[in-house]
């Protein structure tokens, strides 16, 4: 791993975690523990009441095309390289909790719309080359 990588990632988890930070031995930070300790922190807040929505996207060529409406709170993160994220809900007036998680490389997560059904999706996508298609109607 290279310094400027090791850098990146401890100011990452210093950013995100700075009352966490001293129960980690430094001699073990690595992009798991950094992974780990972001869902640790979003575990309690990832789908709180305010409508404010997260990114996070550590790698290269990463996308996250997100078209939604004022009501929607929608948690990504994206670790790895060219992934991509689609998440539309701006058609509709109804409320949206998401959390969306890609782990891996070329991973593709298209979800259009929102019901009963989806409302309080947590979802993780882990491996290569995975594409999930979601339409709720």
């Amino acid at each position: 791993m290279k310094t400027f990588e090791k850098i990146f990632i401890t100011l990452a988890l210093l950013s995100t975690l700075l009352a966490k930070s001293q129960q980690i031995d430094w001699n073990r930070i690595n992009s798991q523990t950094v992974i780990d300790m972001i869902n640790l922190q979003n575990a309690d807040h990832s789908l709180s009441t305010s409508s404010v929505s997260q990114v996070v996207q550590m790698g290269d060529f990463n996308n996250a095309d997100l078209q939604i409406n004022s009501k929607t709170n929608i948690i990504v993160q994206q670790f790895g390289d060219q992934n991509s994220i689609y998440f539309n809900n701006a058609f509709s007036s109804k409320e949206a909790k998401t959390a969306i998680t890609t782990q891996g490389n070329n991973n593709i997560v298209d979800i259009t719309g929102s019901n009963s059904i989806s409302e309080g999706l947590h979802l993780n996508v882990q491996g290569e080359n995975m594409k999930v298609f979601m339409r709720n109607y």
